[in-house]
């Protein structure tokens, strides 16, 4: 009943999200055969390019004129950035304004226990998220028909997706756990918008010199880091490891949090 409740809530957003980014998606991938036909130009543009701005965002490591480049720089970013951020904002907002809007009432007068109802609404995060990754995945597949004589590497545009969805997943286990612990959606959301943003930054200024290397590590969206993934054809084992504690502990949390916690009625 709870999850099915959810995902009607969600519908609407999910469908916005879904279509916005869909679109923005095959609107990039249709362009690149003319950015490609521009390549010369464009790598003449680049070379003038600070190089500390080259690698904040990767240009020194990934060629934009092959179409699994130009995809790792241009699409990956936005689809990371995003899903991130509807993933935070879903899942800050789904457990909180159940007494923010006064309706935990009707919930907990229900024969349901507090454990089920986290499940529920976590199972109604997820779906929305793996629904969300899998119109991105559709959407970049109908644009590389844009570009039918550029090669797309299957293993690791599959790594790509991959590594975006426990990204986001990442964020709403995150912010799942905020909505657990706060009573006011307004706060909630803007704690989990202000970590996504915050760690993307963290990220950029990363790439700015070596003296600021070590905010990678405090920044998930380094863990699935594009240029690594399409050189090295893999996944960091470590960075995978990192982000599963990270969903587990949240979530695990939340559960804990929310079960214990007072709520008023």
């Amino acid at each position: 009943m709870i999850f099915m409740r959810e995902l009607k809530r969600s519908r609407k957003s999910l469908i916005i999200w879904s279509l916005v980014l869909a679109g923005l998606i095959i609107w990039l991938l249709s362009i690149f055969p003319q950015f490609a036909e521009g390549q010369k130009s464009m790598n003449d543009l680049f070379e003038a390019y600070p190089e500390s701005m080259k690698q904040m965002f990767g240009m020194d490591r990934i060629n934009l004129g092959t179409l699994i480049g130009f995809y790792g720089i241009e699409i990956y970013m936005m689809t990371t950035l995003l899903g991130s951020i509807y993933s935070a904002l879903l899942a800050s907002n789904i457990l909180a304004k159940e007494e923010n809007e006064k309706t935990i009432e009707f919930l907990l007068s229900k024969p349901v226990s507090r454990g089920r109802i986290v499940l529920e609404k976590l199972l109604a995060v997820v779906v929305n998220i793996v629904i969300l990754n899998i119109v991105s995945t559709i959407s970049s597949l109908i644009g590389f028909q844009f570009t039918k004589d550029a090669d797309v590497p299957g293993k690791t545009f599959a790594l790509l997706i991959i590594a975006t969805l426990l990204l986001h997943l990442t964020f709403a286990a995150i912010s799942f756990m905020l909505s657990s612990i706060m009573r006011k959606t307004r706060n909630t959301l803007s704690a989990s918008l202000a970590i996504v943003i915050v760690t993307y930054f963290l990220n950029v200024m990363s790439g700015l010199s070596e003296d600021l290397d070590f905010l990678k590590y405090f920044s998930p969206f380094k863990y699935v880091d594009a240029a690594n993934i399409i050189n090295e054809n893999m996944l960091e084992p470590i960075y995978i490891t990192i982000m599963a504690a990270i969903i587990l502990i949240s979530i695990s949390a939340a559960f804990i949090i929310y079960k214990k916690k007072d709520i008023s009625v």
